[in-house]
């Protein structure tokens, strides 16, 4: 089991919005430089990111914008902006256990609780982490580089 790499993109592009938006236009093409992917991607993920309303995009001359409070934006919103987790569940269970064997037939039973007992974990921990936490640890990071 993996999270996709639309997760840490996404909070990749908050990071550049919050760093660089009084500089420079922030478009789907300058953050892809930053993140060095597809463009195309950054552009899937600004509108997944704009329909759960955590930024705001104007076509042309207005490029991206973080729409909250960046105190108000948690890990947890961007994970379910982003993330294509089906029916809610994290983790995908092999589709056909052998229901012959004592362990194919019971392993739901086995699993399912425990599985959402560690997804509930997971997005509790989540919803503690702000935007602010993260654009505080960003400045911190980019103002030790600059006195190296």
């Amino acid at each position: 089991m993996q999270i996709s790499s639309r997760f840490t993109i996404a909070i990749h592009i908050f990071s550049c919005i919050n760093t660089f938006e009084k500089e420079h236009k922030i478009t789907s093409d300058f953050l892809a430089g930053s993140v060095n992917v597809n463009p195309v991607i950054i552009r899937k993920l600004l509108s997944q990111l704009k329909a759960a309303g955590l930024v705001n995009v104007q076509r042309g001359s207005g490029g991206a914008s973080i729409a909250r409070p960046l105190d108000q934006i948690t890990f947890f919103d961007i994970y379910n902006a982003v993330e294509c987790v089906d029916n809610g569940e994290l983790f995908h269970f092999h589709e056909n256990p052998n229901p012959e064997c004592p362990v194919g037939r019971n392993i739901h039973r086995i699993l399912d609780d425990k599985l959402q007992q560690v997804q509930k974990a997971m997005e509790c921990e989540m919803q503690k982490i702000t935007l602010a936490d993260l654009i505080r640890d960003t400045q911190k990071c980019i103002s030790e580089e600059q006195h190296e």
